[in-house]
């Protein structure tokens, strides 16, 4: 029997999520109804029906098509640079469905994974339990008169690369940290694994919520296409990752997947709409064979609202709405940590929706992630996630680490942090 080890993070939102007053823990973009999502089409074509349903009013709820509408695909397919045929994108109920497919499909037992960390926990947990062996690839703060930042050192990913090594995995924006590899830094990621022929697995669940200025990073999958050609002698020496056992096949390109959703940027997580991307035909394949055993076709109801989502008509601005809002709200949160600046610090977020904010209290130790997010819960009825048991692996690691979800209602944010920021300032954290 595979195990899987318990999901700490979605664990302690179906534990918590329905007691809370303030729930600053939730990582999506402020949620929107039909009718916030009907109210931001620009159609001013006559006769124009801005109803996301209106075409299914009358169709037939059978299966649909199977792997998600050519209106959906398509639409998706323009989210990348070049466009992307409609057959490269393959449609899954969320993101979380779709990484469990690439894991399933092209990781087993005497493979090799690396993991960018800390991240969400099924990127590194749910190839762990099917048999490979994991390695993490750390994020690290560093600290400056500036802010500082969290970085990843591609001299530590090459250390961590051996002759097994199937995949890379790789989370940007990045949960928890709100950190965006740097363009320079994906295109050598992209190099060694074509050098040793790695699948490399991006997780843009976050993408396109660019909220800082002059941080905005194109997807890995367009970073890929524009990636100049291989040397032939390190095409040839590659041993592909695509075939089981590490059989060899030419390789021309990297062998790129992306994942995304339309939840967390798109702020539309009650339709269950994520998706596949790939130019590599024989990953989107083994994907497509895997998902035959777990998803018939996604819902015909969610597709189309998906499909009304991602329109021309409708994608520009919601998409303006979401990165308005983050952007809003993380001043906000700025200011909570200025206000509380003698026991919180963090590095700002560059993009996507979430802060990891470390608690210290008066002589300068990690608080205990735990009671804290359990205790300021009972006695101000705000919802965070504690860091080290979420997100950390080893012992002791991210304590004191608290997640913040700052996409959501900026009046929930607002009172929320003012609630903990006048607790701390009681005394809350020193009575831990």
């Amino acid at each position: 029997m595979v195990y899987i080890k318990p999901f700490d993070v979605e664990e302690w939102m179906n534990d918590h999520e329905t007691q809370c007053r303030y729930n600053i823990a939730e990582t999506c973009c402020d949620s929107l109804s039909l009718a916030d999502l009907a109210s931001l089409s620009t159609d001013a074509t006559p006769n124009s029906n801005a109803n996301p349903l209106a075409g299914m009013l009358h169709k037939r709820l059978d299966y649909g098509a199977i792997r998600g509408s050519t209106a959906l695909r398509s639409a998706i397919a323009t989210l990348y640079s070049p466009p992307l045929h409609p057959d490269n994108i393959l449609i899954t109920p969320g993101a979380i469905a779709a990484n469990l497919l690439v894991f399933y499909a092209l990781v087993g037992p005497g493979d090799h994974v690396i993991v960018l960390h800390p991240t969400y926990q099924q990127l590194h947990a749910v190839p762990a339990s099917l048999g490979a062996e994991v390695s993490l690839w750390p994020l690290r703060r560093t600290t400056s008169a500036a802010g500082g930042a969290w970085t990843a050192n591609v001299r530590d990913l090459a250390a961590l690369i051996k002759r097994n090594t199937r995949m890379i995995v790789v989370n940007t924006p990045n949960n928890p940290t709100g950190a965006v590899l740097p363009a320079s830094v994906i295109r050598r990621v992209l190099e060694l694994a074509r050098e040793r022929g790695i699948v490399v697995l991006g997780d843009e669940v976050y993408s396109p919520i660019f909220h800082t200025p002059d941080v905005v990073v194109p997807s890995i999958l367009s970073l890929a296409g524009a990636l100049p050609p291989a040397s032939p002698t390190a095409t040839s020496a590659s041993a592909s990752a695509l075939q089981p056992g590490g059989a060899s096949a030419r390789m021309e390109e990297v062998n790129v997947i992306v994942t995304g959703s339309l939840s967390k940027a798109y702020a539309l997580a009650g339709i269950r709409i994520g998706w596949i991307a790939s130019r590599t035909p024989n990953l989107l394949s083994r994907t497509a064979s895997a998902r035959d055993y777990t998803t018939i076709s996604v819902s015909q109801l969610d597709d189309a609202v998906a499909a009304f989502a991602l329109s021309p008509a409708v994608r520009p601005s919601l998409l303006a709405r979401n990165v308005t809002l983050a952007a809003t709200n993380a001043r906000i949160l700025d200011a909570f940590i200025g206000r509380c600046s003698r026991w919180i610090s963090y590095v700002k977020p560059l993009a996507g929706t979430t802060a990891f904010v470390q608690v210290r209290n008066s002589a300068g130790e990690p608080v205990d992630d735990v009671a804290f997010c359990e205790t300021v819960l009972r006695d101000v009825g705000v919802l965070v996630v504690p860091g080290g048991r979420c997100f950390g692996v080893a012992e002791g690691e991210f304590r004191g680490y608290v997640r913040v979800g700052f996409a959501c209602d900026r009046k929930v944010l607002e009172e929320g942090l003012a609630a903990v920021a006048a607790w701390i300032e009681k005394g809350g954290v020193d009575a831990l």
